[in-house]
């Protein structure tokens, strides 16, 4: 008998974190995730995408001690690295500060079914925000 197929808007909850392993998370999100290629000069220099989810759908399971935040320009945004080895495996956008962006290239394999990419012009920040934040899409 084949696997129940989950029903549409069912969430996955998958688990990720930064390079030396210190910085871990889990986030409920579905198995096709949609995220977000940005080209503002932080993102397109360090290859994040984003898997924007609501605060109450991401949950910090260790390393808060060794994380240290970054800020420019507005200073809404708040970058978080891990300090031992340099990995934004998450973070509160500028554009969601009552959510999370996180970097999809940082969650462990195995619960991502499929993967797509949008495009966002991030160098056209307020054009793309005219509200001054985003709105949470449905999944």
């Amino acid at each position: 008998m084949p696997d129940p197929v989950p029903p549409p808007g069912a969430m996955t909850l998958h688990t990720g974190g930064c390079h030396c392993g210190r910085v871990r998370f889990e986030v409920r999100a579905p198995a096709d995730i949609r995220v977000s290629e940005c080209n503002c000069s932080i993102c397109s220099k360090s290859g994040y995408l984003h898997l924007i989810v609501p605060s109450e759908r991401f949950k910090l399971l260790s390393g808060r001690e060794v994380l240290t935040s970054y800020g420019f320009n507005t200073h809404t945004a708040k970058h978080l690295f891990c300090a031992v080895c340099g990995i934004k495996s998450f973070y509160v956008p500028r554009s969601h500060p009552d959510g999370f962006s996180v970097n999809a290239r940082c969650l462990d394999p195995g619960t991502v079914e499929s993967m797509t990419v949008e495009q966002f012009d991030g160098k056209q920040w307020e054009k793309q925000y005219p509200r001054g934040r985003g709105e949470f899409r449905p999944d």
